[in-house]
């Protein structure tokens, strides 16, 4: 007999449906999605799913739980359009359909203490998240502390818009626990809101980073006026290489599959050799970070 996720094993292009187990509401316009898949999802950090439902459209959204979760699936739903807004009118039991995983996403090989001649390393992992940055790096953040013995020291730089859009504060502060990590929120006003962070952008903590550069990883996720700013103030205080510094592009993702060409910058297909690259493959797609 055949299973209702048969299809897409052999079929990118048909959804497997995903029972909703829970819809948390983190600000005015982005709620937090679990469902329960047929399947595991078997994703790395930093991928992405096509979400939506027949006869009303689908949109690309970053996979936002671990890789070790199973059946379980995590995604924040930010509402924007027509798809999101059905999307968001959905409640606990209902069916949403799901495509992937999609994507490059991060290997977690690249951050961790040993390498290659399990020669133990101090490594440095420094992720900067700016707005719903924070979104996919969490997939990534996740295992990290997870597992955080098998990692170096970790360097958290959160930035948001104004208190009301900080995202997982509940779970940041869960971090900010674990030995060798250090986490700096920010905002860039608090809008007369109550805030314990620090106020500015997250460009200004940079150049006080304690880091062994030649080891260090950096990942970056946010709006795309952040990275050439972040870029800067990291070119001009540490001498990182090129292939250490991760980029996560949000591009607008139609397919998943590179056939729409929505996504595509030059030769390149976010979709597919994306949303995930190494600073060193874009310095020839100055497109890529504009």
């Amino acid at each position: 007999m055949k299973t209702l996720s048969d299809p897409v094993k052999s079929n990118p292009y048909i959804p497997m449906m995903a029972e909703i187990q829970s819809i948390e509401p983190l600000t005015k316009n982005e709620m937090l999605f679990r469902v329960r898949l047929p399947e595991p999802l078997n994703h790395r950090p930093g991928q992405f799913v096509m979400a939506g439902l027949p006869g009303i459209g689908e949109c690309a959204i970053s996979i936002s739980s671990g890789p070790e979760s199973g059946k379980t699936l995590e995604m924040v739903i930010r509402k924007v359009g027509n798809v999101t807004g059905v999307l968001h009118k959905l409640k606990k039991h209902d069916l949403i359909g799901i495509r992937g995983p999609f994507g490059s996403g991060f290997e977690l090989n690249d951050f961790h203490l040993k390498n290659g001649n399990q020669e133990t390393l101090i490594k440095d992992i420094v992720i900067i998240a700016g707005g719903l940055g924070l979104v996919p790096l969490r997939s990534l953040i996740i295992p990290i502390m997870e597992h955080k013995s098998d990692f170096g020291r970790v360097h958290l730089i959160i930035g948001s818009k104004t208190p009301r859009e900080a995202l997982f504060r509940q779970q940041i502060q869960q971090w900010k626990i674990h030995p060798d990590c250090s986490i700096t929120e920010l905002v860039d006003n608090t809008d007369f809101q109550d805030w314990d962070g620090d106020v500015g952008l997250v460009t200004e903590p940079i150049h006080k980073l304690n880091i062994i550069e030649k080891n260090t990883m950096v990942v970056l996720c946010g709006p795309p006026v952040m990275y050439k700013f972040v870029l800067m103030e990291i070119k001009m205080n540490f001498n990182i290489p090129d292939n250490h510094i991760f980029i996560d592009l949000e591009r607008r993702m139609r397919c998943g599959l590179g056939k729409c060409g929505h996504c595509q910058i030059n030769h390149v297909y976010c979709c597919k050799e994306g949303p995930v690259f190494r600073y060193s493959q874009l310095t020839d797609l100055s497109e890529a970070l504009n």
